[in-house]
């Protein structure tokens, strides 16, 4: 039995040491992790580092475009037809044989130009205006400064070192204590 509480006497013992070894001096305030040993450090300086980036805004822009038309009188459709078919008529009149049929069709065209002619000489050619919507897309230049990052000054252990961090870190900045033995 006496045995037993020695063994677990030394076993108390050397787990506190063991503890107070793993622990980091009171001066500092650094903690350990599986990873390696963590500080933090008095952030001195701060600064933002900016990009400018242009910046394309696409905008419609409308017009009308008013063009004139220059357009038949509707009564030359009427003209023109039945100057055809007077013509047709009066040219199978005239032909015979296979010539009936050539004289036929000249006569349709003979009459269906005077038609048209003599409706273009009573009213004239008929202009109107014809308003048509025109779209453009122009584009708006614009220059923007967007923050890239932080250029982050720090001091630790009396030394004084430079980072570059995509976040404003603050007043203090956690860095990795690395301790390795010199050659």
């Amino acid at each position: 039995m006496r045995k037993a509480r020695v063994v677990l006497a030394v076993a108390g013992v050397l787990s506190v040491t063991g503890v107070a070894l793993a622990a980091p001096p009171p001066w500092s305030n650094s903690r350990h992790s599986a990873s390696g040993d963590y500080d933090y450090a008095p952030v001195t300086r701060v600064e933002p580092i900016v990009r400018q980036v242009r910046i394309e805004t696409p905008r419609r822009e409308c017009y009308d475009d008013v063009r004139y038309v220059d357009s038949n009188p509707p009564q030359a459709a009427g003209r023109t037809l039945l100057g055809g078919i007077i013509g047709g008529v009066i040219g199978h009149q005239i032909g015979h044989g296979h010539g009936n049929d050539f004289a036929t069709v000249a006569g349709a065209a003979i009459g269906a130009g005077i038609g048209y002619n003599s409706a273009m000489r009573q009213y004239g050619t008929q202009t109107r205006e014809e308003t048509v919507e025109r779209c453009d897309v122009r584009y708006d230049h614009e220059v923007e400064e967007r923050i890239e990052g932080y250029r982050v000054t720090y001091e630790y252990n009396g030394r004084e070192y430079t980072t570059r961090l995509p976040y404003d870190p603050g007043e203090r900045i956690k860095v990795r204590v690395a301790v390795a033995p010199a050659e």
